[in-house]
């Protein structure tokens, strides 16, 4: 009974390192792209592409923040990067 404990105890933790080992290349992945590029792989998968003029800076801040919170998957610095390139255009 001890050895088919102690089994899953050592798969379980071997398992849990490689899922955060994972995440963490992930996000440094994540965080080497520009603005652009975050924008083009996150944003367009659920919206038209609008133009950058359509909205103002503090309008595209707004916006930013907004879906950073809808969606949980940027991080306050991608989402920095991705406003910082939609603002570019204005």
């Amino acid at each position: 009974m001890k050895k088919i404990y102690l089994t899953i105890v050592i798969l379980f933790t071997g398992i849990s390192l490689l899922t955060f080992l994972n995440g963490c290349a992930t996000s440094q992945a994540m965080t080497d792209k520009s603005g652009a590029q975050l924008w083009g792989e996150n944003c367009v998968r659920c919206h038209n592409t609008p133009s950058p003029a359509d909205y103002s800076d503090g309008q595209w801040e707004a916006i930013g923040m907004h879906m950073r919170l809808r969606t949980q998957t940027l991080s306050p610095d991608e989402m920095n990067k991705i406003v910082a390139f939609l603002q570019s255009g204005n």
